[in-house]
Parts: C-alpha cells; sequence; structure tokens
C-alpha cells in the first residue's frame, strides 16, 4: 500500500512517517517500481503502536525502545513495565510543576486590579523573578 493508504489505517500523516522513516524510528519502506514507498500490513500496526506510545507522551528515543520490546517475544514484562513506571514518576513530576505554577500565577492574578492604571504586580513580580533567575541586576 502507498504513503497515503498507511496514513489513513494508521491515523499518522505521511509527513511524520517520512520523517519516522529518515530518523529510522520505523523501517524504511521498499519502493516499487515506480519508485513510489510500498508499505506492509506491519507498518500499519508500527505505526498505530508509536502513535499510541506519543500519545501517552512518550519520546521518540523511548517509542524506540518500546518497538524493541514489542518486538522482542522473549521480552520480559519487567522491562516494559520499569518503562512505564519511569514515564509515570517523569508525569507525576511535570504535573506538580504544572500545579505550581499555576498556584504562583493564581496568586498573582488575584494581586493585581486589572484596573487601567499602569502599576500591576504581574509585571513587578515577572520583572523581579527575571532578574533572580538569570542572575541579571536590578540596578
Amino acid at each position: 500500500m502507498n504513503i497515503g493508504e498507511v496514513a489513513t489505517r494508521s491515523g499518522v500523516p505521511a509527513k511524520t512517517i517520512r520523517y519516522y522513516e529518515d530518523i529510522e524510528l520505523i523501517e524504511s519502506a521498499e519502493r516499487a517500481s515506480n519508485g513510489y514507498r510500498s508499505y506492509g500490513e506491519d507498518a500499519v500496526h508500527t505505526l498505530r503502536f508509536v502513535a499510541r506510545a506519543r500519545n501517552l507522551g512518550f519520546t521518540v528515543e523511548e517509542c524506540r525502545g518500546l518497538i524493541a520490546l514489542y518486538r522482542d517475544k522473549a521480552r520480559a514484562s519487567a522491562d516494559v513495565k520499569r518503562i512505564a513506571e519511569g514515564h509515570i514518576a517523569e508525569i507525576d513530576k511535570k504535573i506538580e510543576e504544572l500545579r505550581s505554577m499555576r498556584a504562583t500565577l493564581a496568586n498573582l492574578a488575584s494581586r493585581c486590579h486589572g484596573d487601567d492604571r499602569p502599576d500591576c504586580p504581574i509585571i513587578d513580580e515577572l520583572a523581579s523573578m527575571n532578574a533572580a533567575h538569570c542572575g541579571a541586576s536590578t540596578k
């Protein structure tokens, strides 16, 4: 099947399929006599697998490892679980970071009058945070 059909059946855009081939995440397709890519059913399954993994937030490199485990029928499920648990820990960390960012922004927004005066505690705090985080002087 051609790249358009594989894209439709896998739900992965043709441009992304070409990218995955370029970075060798998936195997390059055979070329038909007319020069067009020709894919088998395995490509559709692999692309669906990658799409599901990417939708769960796995990086391309993590997907590379997951594909290797997917293809390894002698794999230990403990290896797959270790990857999933590591990813869960990363997600939990991001959730905590997002909660902290939200709390900070909510606090700043609650202190802002939101009127037509130029003084704004949000801008003031961002300016002071910028100086503190960048090591810039406030003089």
